[in-house]
């Protein structure tokens, strides 16, 4: 009688102390593993472009429509929204394709690159619709393209099968983004590298490691201080 009489003023059940712990340690868990990702700076490939508008903000779009249908020089200045970058075919010149309120930027010569970069600082996502087209400047059916994007460290590459024009590709970076290129691998024939609608914008801001470290000691200053007023 008498310890069940004292039971009330005992410590909390074994069970409930154990469950408590394994809990603060589950979390414990989740917080330095989100910590650990966080500190990475993969870029991230976007195929879906409601995906990428959801992760992205600040959107800038260069939708191509004042290029004329023509030869263009091998270096264009542009801006997408007030993003400012340079779109270039090295080595060769770029070319103006598509048709009348919907123009494209494409190159002078089959399979020649096109090279977005010179990025103004803080872009760290970038994206577009990437396809081949003919020497009319019209889209090509069964083409394949490379999309490739770099921050400076890491690089990603992504391929598009019987590309289309609405083939999105995005890709984005902590670090910020260095540059986008195209390049074409088909073999049905000549295909000219054609972008359209070019994407730059922000990747939307994450917590830092510090953060997450600072809240689990926040949390884990918070278990303790529980368990003290239990006891």
């Amino acid at each position: 009688m008498y310890w069940k009489g004292c039971a009330r003023f005992s410590s909390p059940p074994i069970r409930s102390v154990i469950v408590k712990s394994i809990q603060i340690k589950a979390l414990t868990a989740a917080v330095l593993l989100s910590a650990a990702a966080a500190a990475q700076a993969d870029i991230t490939t976007y195929t879906s472009q409601a995906a990428f508008n959801a992760a992205v903000g600040n959107r800038g779009v260069d939708t191509f429509n004042d290029l004329s249908i023509d030869l263009l020089p091998e270096s264009l200045s542009r801006t997408a929204g007030s993003y400012s970058y340079t779109a270039s075919a090295p080595g060769s010149q770029l070319y103006g394709a598509g048709g009348a309120g919907d123009g494209w930027l494409s190159t002078n010569r089959a399979t020649d690159t096109i090279l977005f970069n010179g990025f103004m600082p803080g872009v760290t996502a970038a994206g577009g619709f990437f396809f081949g087209s003919d020497i009319a400047g019209q889209w090509v059916e069964g083409s394949t393209v490379i999309v490739h994007a770099s921050d400076g460290v890491d690089s990603a590459d992504f391929t598009i099968s019987n590309s289309g024009v609405n083939s999105f590709v995005g890709f984005s970076s902590t670090r910020g983004l260095v540059s986008l290129s195209m390049e074409s691998v088909s073999a049905t024939g000549p295909v000219w590298n054609t972008a359209n609608n070019f994407t730059l914008g922000q990747v939307q801001a994450v917590p830092e490691p510090a953060e997450y470290a600072m809240l689990l000691a926040g949390l884990l200053s918070l278990g303790w201080t529980a368990r003290r007023r239990r006891g």
